[in-house]
């Protein structure tokens, strides 16, 4: 069973059953059997179910925005927002899949030469909860509009939402078997990577996680696309608009309660500036709401697990015990529910457990550099490499970034996914891209067609 606490009472929520071997079977069965039919149907079928799925999440948007309110604590403002931004997911998919795959002409010795894109077939992706339906349609969209059907192994603590996700297909009257729940223990997932009835693997998760998965994935000679962990640098120079900036990265280090792969996790700032910003930092993050993630008022929710919150608090209290000042939180939250208050450190330098670790959580550290080369220097001092920032005079931000060891890097902006353009990590933070054109192209066979003279009369 997979058993669900509300993270914001400590109390029992729900609890649904996993799947059984028969049950496993089945769906793999009917996802090879909708393959071979979805793998035939023109772009214009495909969008056309994946905006009628989008349509039903319209319909649907305050039921579907409640449960990840529910299941993993998500404020009801936020969860709205990522409802539309999974519907907007889908219906980019739709409208431009068939420019991302369009064929591609190359000069050979061939008459003619090309390749194009041909999907793969099952896909299996398996997703945390700390993003349930955003990431879910990350995955499917550009999936399904490749012509490949998909299996959904989603975290544990949010069964409910899976299994909306998956009604969501049904309720459009789309053909079967396009997305199917597996609802499954995590020591069931191995014998379906295994599967060879699976013909690839996204993972978005830890980066202890995904390398086992990689592992299993390679070891059965599968793609995979892996977006795990980060501790995303945001450098400050001297000459950024500290107002700006303390505004977006309080905000991209806050939402969703700190629990976000590309949130803000180190704010490194040039020395002149340095005790300015922390202020302002200090004076938005007192304005923070702590609370019932299902008001309207509320900004941060709980921690989604108990262990997630107990963790935290050790990263927070080694953190100062190495010689960081706590000048704001630090400590759970008493009473039920596992919150922990928006936490500010800072004289954090990169060799202590905030900056070597991936803090999941409403915790902001922040590091003095004395030029912009340090602060560049600390910034790709770590294992990780998934998104970066960079505040300060655009010329000199932008002639920083090509130099920034990350997947993506916004300058004098929030760091956010959008299915536009591309996002993945490199280092410990992935493997591949996800979204724009570069993530529809994550599984497909790009096949090679040479076209010699013609022959005969």
């Amino acid at each position: 069973m997979l058993n669900v606490i509300n993270p914001a009472t400590g109390e029992e929520l729900h609890a649904y059953p996993t799947l059984d071997s028969a049950q496993i079977e089945k769906s793999l069965q009917t996802a090879v059997a909708a393959f071979d039919y979805w793998k035939t149907v023109t772009f214009e079928e495909r969008a056309d179910a994946l905006c009628a799925v989008a349509d039903m999440m319209k319909q649907d948007q305050e039921r579907l925005a409640l449960l990840m309110t529910d299941e993993m604590g998500k404020p009801i403002v936020e969860a709205r927002a990522e409802v539309q931004k999974s519907i907007w997911c889908a219906e980019h998919y739709a409208e431009h899949a068939a420019e991302y795959l369009a064929s591609q002409t190359l000069e050979s010795d061939a008459h003619h030469s090309y390749v194009q894109h041909l999907p793969l077939g099952p896909l299996l992706g398996i997703l945390p909860w700390n993003a349930p339906f955003w990431l879910a349609f990350r995955f499917c969209a550009p999936a399904l509009m490749a012509g490949n059907t998909c299996l959904m192994k989603h975290d544990p603590h949010v069964p409910a939402c899976a299994a909306a996700i998956a009604e969501l297909f049904v309720k459009a009257g789309v053909p079967n078997g396009l997305l199917q729940n597996l609802p499954l223990a995590n020591d069931q997932v191995g014998n379906v990577i295994a599967d060879f009835r699976v013909r690839g693997v996204s993972f978005t998760g830890s980066s202890q996680a995904g390398s086992r998965v990689a592992g299993m994935a390679g070891a059965a000679l599968k793609p995979c696309v892996l977006e795990l962990g980060g501790s995303d640098p945001s450098i400050v120079l001297a000459d950024a608009d500290l107002d700006q900036a303390a505004d977006t990265l309080v905000l991209s280090r806050m939402i969703n309660a700190g629990q976000s792969c590309i949130a803000a996790k180190r704010l490194i700032v040039e020395a002149p500036v340095y005790d300015t910003f922390i202020n302002k930092i200090k004076a938005r993050m007192e304005a923070l709401v702590v609370g019932n993630p299902r008001e309207e008022t509320t900004t941060i929710g709980p921690i989604a697990r108990a262990d997630l919150r107990d963790n935290l608090t050790r990263q927070v209290e080694a953190t100062i015990e190495q010689g960081a000042r706590c000048l704001m939180g630090g400590r759970p939250v008493p009473g039920p529910g596992y919150f922990f208050p928006p936490t500010l450190l800072a004289d954090v330098t990169n060799d202590m457990v905030a900056c070597q670790e991936e803090t999941f959580g409403p915790v902001t550290v922040i590091l003095k550099a004395d030029n912009a080369g340090q602060a560049l220097a600390i910034a790709n001092d770590t294992r990780f490499g998934l998104a970066s920032s960079i505040w300060g005079g655009s010329e000199q931000a932008e002639a920083i970034a090509p130099t920034v060891e990350a997947g993506q890097v916004s300058i004098n902006g929030i760091v956010k996914t959008d299915p536009r353009l591309p996002s993945g990590g490199i280092k410990n933070s992935g493997i591949g891209r996800e979204l724009g054109p570069h993530g529809i192209l994550a599984f497909v066979n790009a096949q090679q067609v040479w076209v010699g003279p013609k022959t005969g009369t």
